[in-house]
């Protein structure tokens, strides 16, 4: 008998057969059991990304369901997109866990499962026995990752949403006219950088787990994530100093590096350096921008941008965006129209980048945007539509009702290979 730490792969008849065999996950993370107590946008785009790595992740939710099902206009057949772009391949089954014996399968679950992600605020699953430490006693090897807005400590009660997040970091000082308001991001950029933070942290613990056996808890938060991701804007105040300041669409130290407008709309066109600055100039048929002084360097394009720009502009405006984009990419410039979202998506469908997979068969098919990540012999699988509410509930309850082996007893855990690697090193 051979028994994943997730959905059994049996070849007797002693051992309980998980969810339908047709769609086994296959991929680099095939073999993982994800139990998905998270909702909304952060952890749901992390076990997503699992999902399409090959884990078998079983989605958690509430009676009434992850809230964003409802979160419309827009909606397709009734459920929101919003939902739909963050949930696929999952099993879902609903759980109360308030309710003696829903609680207890969900015990069972995180006592089964590889992974644990959860995103309630920080000691709220301790009632229900669902905390690490709770976890972790009858699972040693669990990895167990828990996302909120302002960490464990201090900011334990603070509501975890992006939109506060992005105020209370300082990203919204940086974002809009200098002259004007601060403006939110138009995505919920923390929340999908912590997602993205999340799957880095569980993959280097599996990592570690696959090396010695343990287990243990991983913690991301929208704040510190926030701080890490605003990258340059964080170290012009931690190193230099200084508060940065917002600029439009302007780059505090390049020019030109921003969308310039051209006869019938904006084009970015970026000239970092002297030879792109060169090229430019050339293509734009201002070749005598070359001698003026002012313009000769990096640093003074920069601090000369108010008299640099408006020359650009007068030259920019003699065609379209569609034949500047052709006339300045031949030179070599980096350009770029201003676009909307289905320009995007038409973009990569020309670039031959296939972004749009549909996942799911007849009514239930859905078209999704694709992973981001391609490898040559481990491709991303899409294998499950996002899930009803309980969709999977019946085959669910029937899997975690039937005894488990002992961990003890199985012949092939990931713990176990960790300890055989571990004394291979000894």
């Amino acid at each position: 008998m051979i028994v994943r730490r997730g959905i059994c792969v049996v070849d007797d008849d002693t051992t309980p057969a998980g969810p339908d065999p047709v769609s086994t996950p296959t991929g680099p993370l095939a073999g993982l059991l994800i139990a998905d107590f998270s909702r909304v946008l952060a952890g749901p785009f992390a076990t997503q990304i699992l999902g399409d790595l090959g884990a078998e992740v079983i989605k958690v939710e509430a009676p009434v369901g992850d809230e964003t099902r409802g979160w419309r206009p827009p909606e397709r057949d009734g459920t929101s997109t919003y939902y739909l772009g963050i949930n696929r391949n999952k099993r879902d089954i609903v759980l109360d866990f308030r309710d003696d014996d829903d609680r207890v399968l969900a015990q069972e679950l995180a006592r089964r499962a590889d992974v644990v992600i959860e995103n309630f605020k920080p000691g709220g699953l301790a009632k229900f026995g669902l905390d690490y430490d709770s976890v972790a006693e009858s699972n040693p090897s669990v990895v167990y990752a828990s996302i909120s807005g302002f960490g464990s400590a201090g900011g334990a009660s603070l509501p975890g949403y992006d939109l506060i997040v992005q105020a209370m970091s300082g990203l919204m000082s940086l974002t809009g006219d200098p002259d004007g308001p601060a403006y939110r991001s138009g995505v919920s950029v923390f929340d999908i950088m912590t997602g993205l933070q999340s799957v880095i942290g569980i993959l280097a613990a599996l990592r570690h787990r696959d090396a010695t056996g343990d287990g243990q808890h991983v913690e991301v938060n929208l704040l510190s994530t926030a701080l890490a991701g605003m990258a340059n804007h964080s170290s012009t105040y931690v190193a230099g100093g200084e508060v940065p300041m917002r600029m439009g669409n302007a780059h505090p130290s390049l020019f030109p590096y921003e969308p310039l407008p051209a006869a019938d709309g904006e084009i970015l066109v970026v000239a970092a350096n002297d030879r792109q600055f060169q090229a430019l100039v050339t293509a734009l048929g201002r070749p005598e921008l070359l001698d003026d002084e002012r313009f000769a360097t990096t640093d003074g394009r920069n601090v000369n941008r108010a008299e640099l720009r408006p020359m650009l502009v007068e030259a920019l405006g003699t065609a379209t965006v569609d034949e500047w984009f052709e006339r300045l990419t031949e030179a070599g410039i980096a350009c770029g129209p201003v676009q909307t979202i289905d320009g995007g998506v038409k973009l990569a469908e020309r670039l031959g980048l296939e972004p749009i997979i549909t996942v799911g068969e007849g009514e239930r098919a859905v078209p999704m945007i694709r992973n981001a990540i391609s490898f040559s012999k481990t491709q991303p699988q899409y294998r499950l539509p996002p899930p009803l509410l309980g969709e999977h509930a019946d085959e669910l309850r029937a899997w975690l009702s039937e005894p488990a082996p002992a961990r003890g007893q199985t012949s092939e855990t990931t713990a176990a290979r960790g300890a055989h690697a571990a004394k291979g090193h000894a």
